[in-house]
């Protein structure tokens, strides 16, 4: 249960993506910003956590050793992850974007297969590739339904276009963050710990938020310190708080695809969050009836799948299984 809650508190901070996202929107800043700016502000606050912690050495040592790797993966993890979803903030509300982003709840575990688990048998290590929890996908689908609950009284007051940019954008994305988060703990193995591996994927990922930047002076301007504060409160709780603990949270059950699953499964609280955000901070409508079905369907289903997912045989010793990529 452990990753499992420390995945629902990661959940919490990352809302604030959301909500922040669509505030900066409607106050006239750019998606340009709120994706650059979250990175850029975050590089301090990591910066002085691995320092603090006295692990700087150690990952500069292992980003050494495959920077080609670091950078490709860093890229997509970070950088298709967040530039689509940004953008997606400038064509539909918060509620839609956090719900749309669920979708990841079905990507993470469709991944699965381009996996290798090397497990330790009586007759010696077998690699196999990773099979998709088809029990764990069911439940996903219940949370799915919850989400579609929630969205579907006011999706249909929204125009084609806003479904079109406030969707296709967070598909990309929903592939991108768990698979480049897998990649990495393929890479890093055991010999960097959650902190170390964000700090070093942010730093790998800065070229394209330092051309982002570029591309956004050049078009729209520079920002407005109200978007940079913003990005600054979007970068502490979300990019660093929030990323962290879920990084932690899927370190803790790295191995087991099943477990990873539901963990990555509590990522669907977020739009939970970002309803009572919205409410608060900007003043929303309160959700209809269906709204509060779906949202009981959401709990319903992540208490289902962790259920589901910690049913299946107890996790080997993390010194027997190993992530091999494909």
């Amino acid at each position: 249960m452990k990753p499992i809650i420390i995945g629902i508190l990661a959940s919490f901070f990352f809302a604030f993506t959301f909500v922040l996202n669509r505030s900066m929107e409607l106050s006239g800043g750019s998606w340009i910003w709120s994706a650059s700016l979250r990175y850029i502000f975050m590089i301090p606050f990591l910066f002085l956590l691995v320092l603090g912690r006295r692990n700087l050495k150690p990952l500069f040592a292992e980003m050494k050793k495959n920077p080609g790797s670091w950078l490709l993966w860093s890229t997509i993890g970070f950088g298709f992850f967040y530039a689509p979803l940004s953008f997606a903030a400038a064509y539909g509300p918060g509620w839609l974007i956090a719900g749309t982003w669920q979708i990841t709840i079905i990507s993470g575990s469709l991944l699965a297969p381009i996996f290798f688990v090397v497990k330790q048998t009586a007759d010696g290590p077998l690699k196999v590739r990773g099979e998709i929890p088809l029990l764990g996908l069911m439940m996903s689908g219940i949370i799915l339904a919850g989400i579609a609950l929630m969205q579907l009284d006011q999706a249909t007051n929204l125009p084609a276009k806003a479904i079109i940019f406030g969707v296709l954008p967070i598909i990309v994305a929903s592939f991108a963050y768990p698979l480049g988060n897998r990649k990495m703990m393929d890479l890093c193995g055991d010999r960097l710990d959650a902190f170390q591996r964000v700090l070093g994927m942010t730093l790998a990922s800065l070229p394209l938020w330092l051309l982002l930047s570029l591309y956004g002076v050049a078009t729209v301007g520079l920002p407005s310190a109200e978007q940079t504060l913003q990005s600054l409160l979007v970068a502490l709780f979300s990019g660093v708080i929030a990323t962290v603990l879920f990084f932690m949270a899927t370190d803790l059950v790295k191995g087991d695809m099943k477990r990873l699953a539901a963990v990555e499964a509590t990522q669907s609280f977020e739009v939970l969050f970002a309803v009572l955000g919205e409410l608060v901070l900007l003043s929303a409508a309160i959700p209809s009836a269906m709204s509060w079905i779906g949202i009981l369907l959401v709990v319903a289903g992540m208490v289902l799948h962790s259920y589901v997912s910690n049913k299946e045989q107890p996790i080997q010793a993390a010194s027997s299984i190993k992530y091999k990529s494909s």
